[in-house]
């Protein structure tokens, strides 16, 4: 199982279209949804996704995932737990 690249900071720019947390564009986001999608194209749709973001982006988003595949949940959403406390 491949682990959605959704880092939970879900706000898209209005010029590209794409999510500033995951840089996907909502045909993308959708797609992943699709429990017919396989795992090949999702591979292949975070190598995509990284190659659109810039260099603080990139290196924001590689921290998150990581985070995210190690613990099921990703940062900004522990934060917003942590938070409701």
């Amino acid at each position: 199982m491949v682990v959605s690249p959704c880092i939970s900071i879900c706000k898209s720019d209005p010029i590209t279209g794409y999510c500033y947390g995951c840089s996907r564009s909502k045909d993308e986001i959708s797609k992943w949804k699709n429990e017919d999608t396989d795992d090949n194209w999702k591979i292949q749709n975070i190598k995509d996704i990284k190659n659109r973001m810039a260099s603080w982006q990139l290196k924001s988003f590689e921290q998150s995932y990581e985070y995210k595949c190690k613990n099921g949940i990703s940062i900004a959403k522990k934060i917003k737990m942590e938070q409701n406390k």
